[in-house]
């Protein structure tokens, strides 16, 4: 009897595996679903497969350089309207693969998160990134290597703001959009190239944060001051 241990041991790691991987599929079944269905209801074009070019077009954002094996999917195509302006909008998931451990202990482990990319309807934007502050941030800061301040020192200590335009990081971050992203705690924003990227680079979003996010972004753009959009836009 004992002979057929291992036997059962080893069908049973392969059941395990058959039934975690079937479970797999149905969670990423109902997540195409659920998104295809949001892409429906805000008139978006909709598209579950992988785009392993996306990564190389929307380089210049750090969080699409990660590991290796990228690709983005279930992507929602379409655009944003905001204040008369349209802003071309891409948004969905990203997956990359990373090695950890070194070794017998190597392993290949796979991280996947959401995002919101809008093409911004205005030539020669500076660059721009907000973003919470974290403990590197701090320890940059004691090194002199400090990111721009603000006169609220509660949003100086909660944000970490860099621009190589620092008179256009002051026009946009006035009183009244410092206020808003104290009180929404909604992604970082990164704006280069004449787009900005909405993405905390960890987490896949639900439907329902996709459509918050998009709101975030609506009205963080509706709060640039208008002196400022007269400019970029001449």
């Amino acid at each position: 009897m004992q002979e057929y241990v291992p036997i059962f041991i080893v069908v049973l790691a392969i059941v395990a595996v058959g039934v975690l991987a079937y479970l797999g599929h149905l969670a990423a079944k109902k997540r195409r679903e659920a998104l295809q269905a949001l892409a429906s209801e805000l008139g978006l074009r909709f598209d579950p497969r992988h785009d392993k070019a996306h990564d190389d077009e929307y380089a210049h954002f750090e969080i699409f350089r990660r590991g290796h094996g990228r690709s983005a999917y279930n992507t929602l195509y379409g655009s944003l309207e905001i204040d008369g302006r349209r802003f071309l909008m891409k948004a969905g998931d990203f997956r990359y693969r990373k090695k950890t451990g070194s070794g017998k202990n190597r392993r290949t482990i796979t991280r996947r998160f959401s995002y919101l990319i809008l093409h911004l309807p205005w030539r020669d934007v500076p660059d721009l990134l907000i973003r919470p502050e974290g403990m590197f941030d701090k320890l940059a800061g004691a090194f002199g290597f400090d990111d721009i301040d603000f006169e609220s020192d509660e949003f100086s200590r909660k944000f970490h703001v860099k621009s190589p335009d620092r008179r256009f990081a002051y026009d946009v971050v006035h009183p009244r959009m410092i206020d808003f992203l104290l009180e929404a705690s909604g992604p970082a924003i990164d704006i280069e190239q004449g787009r900005c990227c909405a993405s905390d680079g960890l987490r896949s979003w639900t439907p329902e944060q996709f459509v918050a996010h998009i709101d975030y972004l609506r009205r963080f753009f509706s709060l640039w001051p208008e002196h400022r959009l007269a400019q970029i836009e001449a």
